[in-house]
């Protein structure tokens, strides 16, 4: 292989320190790049991001590499955060992961990396590049292409995933046998700005609680809700709806009235639907003709469901084999031909013509 100059994405996390490794020990100029997105203080006066920045910082040093820390909060909070309140007011549920992949880390920091001299840019996601395609990675439990779709090709063309054709027990193994600091830290989890933290209780920094009516489809009172920003379809866990019988789920937001819609039963039938409009469609190649048939995930970790994806007054009307739970306005429908991922769009609705059976 030629030797390159290789700007990596440093999270301080093992995935992206062994990719690091990886590149290092295949003989390439390599560097890293710690970005903080995120200004926040603790009560005790750490910052959040300080411990990570520390690992990478660390890793890199064990390596012999140079790490520059980039700051990228302004771009953030314009481009990803402010977006995600929007939408949250709206009702939706955004994944603000993807937006951050797409604006941030693919964006800004892979500008950053070609100004420093970088020939390609590469990061510890599960998936790969192939002739600027991206497909799934090896790992079906790890997989991380659902969060990529909105890459463009030549973009793509100029990323590596060094670890992408790993599983995530033999990523641990290889950084522990090959000495990496952080080779037993725990996975980040959750919304990368709001981590283990409460939802409502971060995300009410931001947006007033807005009291309203938690009802049956019929509209039957049940409860009381804190707002709808707050809640998402197929919702079980705080809701503080009691009483005999199954547990109670989010199944349809009313926000023009400030309600939600709940009923009983994880398969509930208004939980399903076969169909669902989406737009704000990106391909990472060419846009395939429509109609076309796919698989198709609907959050990230759901499987491939097999569709057809065909046009519908300027959007794209997803039909699948069979019904689908829970499908959420503001999440991605991102499609898939084998191995292959396609691209994506923003879910706005759903067609109920048919129901599931509970």
């Amino acid at each position: 292989m030629v030797s390159m100059k290789i700007a990596i994405a440093m999270s301080g996390g093992v995935d992206s320190s062994l990719a690091a490794y990886l590149l290092q020990k295949e003989g390439h100029d390599v560097f890293g790049l710690f970005m903080k997105n995120w200004e926040e203080t603790r009560p005790d006066g750490t910052c959040h991001a300080q411990e990570d920045q520390h690992d990478a910082q660390r890793v890199c040093a064990q390596l012999g590499i140079a790490c520059y820390t980039v700051n990228f909060t302004k771009q953030y909070q314009e481009k990803v955060f402010s977006s995600f309140l929007t939408d949250l007011k709206a009702g939706l549920t955004p994944n603000p992961d993807i937006l951050c992949n797409k604006e941030i880390k693919f964006k800004v920091l892979y500008d950053k990396a070609m100004s420093l001299g970088a020939d390609k840019l590469a990061t510890g996601h599960y998936c790969r590049e192939e002739n600027g395609k991206l497909l799934k990675g090896l790992d079906p439990s790890k997989d991380q292409s659902y969060f990529l779709y909105a890459i463009k090709k030549h973009i793509l063309s100029n990323v590596l995933f060094p670890i992408g054709h790993l599983e995530k027990t033999e990523v641990r193994k290889k950084a522990k046998e090959s000495g990496i600091a952080v080779h037993s830290k725990k996975d980040s989890m959750g919304i990368c700005f709001i981590g283990k933290r409460n939802f409502s209780e971060f995300i009410s920094q931001y947006l007033p609680y807005q009291e309203g009516d938690a009802v049956l489809p019929d509209g039957t009172l049940v409860g009381k809700h804190r707002g709808t920003a707050f809640y998402t379809i197929g919702q079980r866990k705080g809701l503080g709806i009691g009483g005999p019988g199954d547990a109670y789920f989010v199944v349809d937001k009313d926000i023009k009235n400030n309600k939600i819609i709940v009923a009983q039963g994880k398969n509930h039938p208004a939980l399903f639907a076969p169909t669902l409009i989406a737009n704000q469609v990106s391909w990472i190649g060419e846009a395939p003709s429509l109609p076309f048939d796919a698989e198709a995930k609907i959050r990230y970790r759901s499987p491939a469901e097999k569709c057809t994806v065909s046009e519908d007054n300027g959007n794209l009307l997803v039909t699948f084999e069979k019904p689908q739970r829970a499908i959420t306005a503001g999440q991605s429908v991102v499609f898939y031909q084998g191995s292959v991922c396609l691209g994506g769009a923003i879910i706005t609705s759903i067609k109920k013509t048919s129901t599931a059976s509970s």
